[in-house]
């Protein structure tokens, strides 16, 4: 598997691009239990299979580079990733798991598969005690969510292997903002940090170029402004207030973004605003992955500064 400081890509996989697909690339048919039964009983699925299964029930959307980095850290055997992409398409084959492809008119089939639960992978879940919430409407998600959760994955898997003081994840927090009456959910998850007994939260919120993006941010920190304005100690089950990071498609984005957040007056003045973009998580170290804006007393012009921050050492 090609390691993270070894991509040369310019142009973030988990953009979104005009006028792009998602394309069905599983297994039609029918698939009975009693056959998948008779798999289990010959070994022919066995515990790599419901380790993957977990997986998915926890992320939602994969990669199968995703799912490698994960079963590596907790220690799960698959041998080598083609290896893995066998395993996976036999559990497309059975209805464990479906697939998906994106495509675009400009630059034509994706790269990369992205898989999801299916119903016979709820059901062997369900079958050991494991709660499954999927439903078949999940997978009905468009480009611009399935994306934001791959790029939130990846941020995620880029703390737990790279940052020394990462403690735990959280694949999809929620939060609540109490004057609006509403419960929302970070699109990037959250990671919690620890050093010398002290703890963090780091809380990220993933940003496409989507068709309405813009109303869409605005929406977004609206619901942020709420929760952080009117935070109190144990609100959404914190104890501190946790730091909002926007995660954007580039460089570019994350002006784009910010200026939107000024315009609209959607600033949040309990807290810093830290900003990141999809390849800046390729890094070896995440140390000076974060940017933030600052009036320049000569110019009286807002100008983009990365942030160094020891904690992010490996």
């Amino acid at each position: 598997m090609v390691e993270d400081s070894q991509i040369e890509a310019t142009v973030s996989p988990f953009a979104v691009k005009k006028g792009e697909i998602k394309t069905f690339d599983g297994k039609d048919g029918y698939v009975s239990m009693q056959q998948i039964i008779n798999k289990i009983n010959l070994g022919h699925i066995n515990e790599l299979h419901f380790a993957i299964l977990e997986i998915l029930n926890e992320f939602e959307f994969i990669t199968s580079r995703q799912l490698c980095q994960i079963l590596n850290t907790k220690g799960v055997e698959y041998g080598t990733q083609d290896k893995l992409n066998n395993k996976l398409e036999q559990m497309v084959k059975s209805k464990m798991l479906t697939r998906y492809f994106f495509s675009s008119l400009e630059e034509g089939k994706g790269t990369y598969r992205v898989y999801c639960l299916e119903k016979m992978g709820k059901y062997l879940l369900t079958s050991r005690g494991i709660e499954c919430k999927w439903q078949p409407s999940d997978n009905t998600k468009p480009v611009g969510m399935i994306k934001k959760r791959l790029a939130g994955n990846q941020i995620l898997l880029a703390y737990l292997r790279k940052v020394k003081a990462f403690d735990e994840y959280t694949v999809k927090p929620a939060l609540t903002a109490k004057t609006l009456g509403k419960t929302f959910r970070a699109t990037g998850g959250s990671v919690k940090l620890t050093k010398n007994g002290k703890s963090i939260i780091f809380v990220f919120e993933v940003i496409r170029r989507e068709d309405d993006w813009e109303k869409k941010l605005e929406d977004k920190m609206k619901f942020y402004g709420d929760f952080y304005n009117n935070f109190q100690l144990g609100d959404s089950g914190y104890n501190a207030l946790p730091q909002l990071i926007i995660n954007c498609e580039d460089e570019k984005h994350i002006v784009e973004t910010y200026k939107n957040i000024v315009m609209k007056g959607l600033e949040i003045p309990k807290i810093k605003l830290y900003f990141t973009t999809d390849l800046r998580q390729n890094k070896e170290s995440l140390a000076d992955t974060l940017v933030e804006f600052k009036l320049d007393a000569e110019t009286n012009k807002y100008k983009m500064i990365n942030v160094e921050l020891k904690l992010l050492d490996i």
